[in-house]
């Protein structure tokens, strides 16, 4: 599966790196801002997103916006890695188009497999 992912703090891109190599299913592309990450999913497309809600520039909530009102790129599955697990923040990344969403701080041994069984893999 490839799969493209965001995050802003560098030591988290590591972490998350590290933690999707243990499945050997998933080909991680690890960005840090949404704006890089849009451009690669519109040049390559992608199995699924993951991105971090808060970044600064454009955050995940708008490039998921950007992704899900491009023709090239609606169809791609978006999951958030965020801290705020809020009911209301819950509805505005489903307004935004994400599928669901997975807490932060998250396990990294079992990251991968959280994220294949949202996406029913």
């Amino acid at each position: 599966m490839r799969l493209l992912c965001a995050d802003d703090e560098p030591d988290l891109r590591t972490i998350l790196d590290l933690a999707l190599r243990l499945d050997p299913r998933i080909e991680a592309e690890i960005f840090p801002a949404g704006d890089a990450l849009l451009e690669r999913a519109r040049a390559t497309g992608a199995d699924a997103i993951l991105l971090d809600a808060m970044m600064p520039g454009m955050d995940g909530l708008e490039t998921c916006r950007r992704l899900k009102a491009d023709p090239a790129t609606a169809a791609i599955p978006v999951i958030f890695l965020t801290a705020r697990a809020q009911e209301a923040d819950e509805a505005a990344l489903r307004a935004a188009g994400a599928l669901a969403s997975l807490p932060k701080p998250f396990d990294p041994l079992t990251l991968a497999g959280d994220l294949l069984r949202v996406l029913g893999r």
